[in-house]
């Protein structure tokens, strides 16, 4: 944050720098304080699980993505208001973790709280990713396609927070987060061949009880 203190929360600034996040994230993170406090990422952790779980929410309601709609798919996104709200908190934190490990490694800053800084940023993927998720709904290989190109583009935030904010070595970064990429691209591979078994799986199981309740209903 570069214009709001421990003290004040400015939400026009939050939106402006949210915006330059995505849009222009080299110039972003060089600006970014690595000081001030944890009140300031973790609010922009709270803010951002929130709208992403009411985006998610919103598409249980219209019957999109990946929870559809009806009583149980408004009850199932009420829970998923909370709980993305919760996981941002969590991620926060054990996010910081994982990327003050990642920073040590390139030779970057390992201080806690301008990591959680730059994991706070990032979040701001949370969102975005939550608009996208109705493509799930439309075709679930398409919905992983997108999941993947959005996680990516965050590996692509986090590198110029590593190497911007964190001052981590560009060419050693360069190489942590393309062996990330490869696990993200590699894993998604995986899903899609498990998810195209479990609903060969389901579409058999479902067309032996058809079967099943034809000759039932003959017999009787």
């Amino acid at each position: 944050m570069n214009e709001t203190s421990t003290s004040s929360f400015d939400l026009n600034v939050f939106i402006r720098e949210s915006k330059e996040t995505l849009v222009n994230p080299k110039s972003y993170f060089s600006t970014l304080k690595t000081t001030g406090g944890m009140a300031e990422p973790l609010i922009k952790a709270v803010i951002y699980g929130a709208v992403a779980g009411l985006i998610v929410f919103l598409w249980s309601l219209l019957g999109l993505g990946a929870v559809r709609g009806g009583m149980l798919g408004g009850t199932v996104g009420v829970m998923a208001l909370v709980w993305y709200i919760i996981s941002g908190i969590i991620g926060l934190f054990l996010g910081a973790v994982i990327l003050l490990v990642i920073s040590s490694i390139c030779k970057g800053s390992t201080d806690f709280e301008a990591n959680a800084r730059v994991v706070a940023s990032t979040m701001v993927i949370m969102p975005v990713n939550a608009l996208l998720g109705f493509t799930g709904g439309i075709n679930s290989t398409l919905g992983m396609i997108i999941s993947l190109a959005v996680n990516l583009y965050a590996l692509y935030l986090l590198y110029h927070g590593l190497v911007e904010t964190l001052k981590a070595k560009p060419d050693t970064t360069r190489i942590v987060v393309y062996v990330l990429a490869g696990l993200l691209v590699l894993f998604t591979i995986i899903g899609m061949g498990t998810r195209k078994k479990m609903n060969r799986l389901m579409d058999d199981f479902s067309n032996e009880d058809l079967k099943e309740m034809i000759q039932d209903s003959e017999n009787n």
